[in-house]
């Protein structure tokens, strides 16, 4: 799917947002037990811009690339010089004082998720949104397959694009079987990654027979094509009551459906739903192509991620850091600053390795 200018724009700031309301949550909650922050910056590069209140010790400021954010917190950094008896360094702090602010970034990207489904919910949901999330919900059974398998869109340069499938065919029959609709064919075209199969195309009212390689994606056959979903339903308005209820279970859902993910990603040794920031702005701009709605409910999904994902007891992840915090807590003494550190350093190198891989796979497909 190819977007324009504007969804590449909508998507880069959507994620930037979440990132910015991640880490304004560690800037007050380090503010509000007086700690001094000493820079709060959107994005990263040159400085554009900066401003420092008068009498305060942050610096705010504007980097030449404004995508993602980072609050610097004096102390936090163990080979800093500082002065051991500062009361304003974030390690001179209590442990709640210190647990509290690591955790507020996560909690900012939930209650962030929780306002926006808020607000959704006021809007009206769409029904395919309900039938995936709030699959108990009555009112969200979700329609039948659209029946043929209709093509909408053909991605460029994809197996069907260079076999000539064009828009508005209809597909009659993949590897000598007849498909009735979309889910028919990827039955038929999944397992055939990387093998030269038989499509029935009509156009027209006629049918012809083409010859397609589909694309072994992690295992998966892909032959490139978008098909024409059902019609989409009115959207589900909320009361105030059901929309405030919904702000609250519907977040803790998508928790358990993003860890559920994980745990067959990681079972079955699957990283096909492994993204970097490619895959997020091809997933927020395809939902800005649908409409607001679709826009801003993929951002609930992207900050409910970000901030279950790092609360995972990860090396350089906030969880990692509360990991550190809860034995601190538990055996009474602080963790060896040097270990801490080294930990942390190695779970830095290692998901910025990760992060290229994935990138890097993202532009390929």
């Amino acid at each position: 799917m190819s977007f324009g200018p504007l969804e590449i724009l909508l998507a880069i700031v959507g994620i930037s947002i979440l990132v910015i309301v991640h880490e304004t949550g560690h800037y007050l909650a380090a503010r509000a037990f007086k700690m001094r922050v000493l820079r709060y910056s959107i994005g990263f590069g040159p400085t554009l811009f900066k401003y420092q209140p008068k009498g305060s010790p942050t610096i705010f400021q504007v980097a030449a690339v404004p995508f993602l954010a980072y609050v610097q917190i004096a102390g936090m950094n163990p080979h800093e010089d500082v002065d051991p008896d500062d009361p304003e360094l974030f390690n001179n702090k209590s442990a709640f004082a210190r647990i509290v602010t690591i955790a507020a970034g996560p909690i900012a990207n939930y209650l962030a998720a929780m306002v926006l489904v808020f607000c959704i919910g006021l809007v009206g949901w769409p029904q395919q949104w309900l039938g995936v999330f709030m699959k108990d919900d009555p009112r969200a059974e979700p329609p039948p397959p659209l029946e043929p398998a209709t093509v909408a869109e053909v991605v460029d340069g994809s197996a069907a694009d260079q076999a000539g499938v064009l828009e508005n065919d209809i597909i009659r029959e993949a590897n000598g079987v007849p498909v009735a609709h979309v889910g028919e064919l990827i039955e038929q075209t999944s397992p055939r990654g990387g093998q030269a199969t038989e499509y029935v195309i009509e156009r027209g009212g006629e049918r012809m027979t083409l010859m397609l390689t589909p694309e072994d994606a992690d295992g998966v056959g892909r032959i490139g094509v978008v098909a024409q979903g059902p019609p989409r339903a009115e959207p589900i308005q909320f009361g105030v009551d059901e929309a405030a209820l919904t702000s609250v279970t519907f977040p803790w859902r998508l928790t358990e459906l993003q860890l559920e993910t994980m745990g067959k990603m990681i079972t079955h040794a699957d990283t096909s739903q492994i993204g970097g920031p490619v895959m997020m702005v091809k997933m927020v701009g395809s939902a800005a192509k649908r409409g607001p709605v679709d826009f801003f409910a993929m951002l609930v999904i992207l900050s409910v991620a970000l901030g279950m994902f790092n609360l995972l007891p990860l090396p350089a992840l906030d969880g990692g850091r509360l990991f550190f915090l809860a034995y601190e807590v538990i055996t009474r003494r602080k963790p060896n600053e040097r270990f801490e550190t080294t930990v942390h350093t190695i779970g830095i190198v290692f998901l910025l390795a990760v992060l290229v891989l994935v990138t890097v796979r993202d532009i390929a497909s």
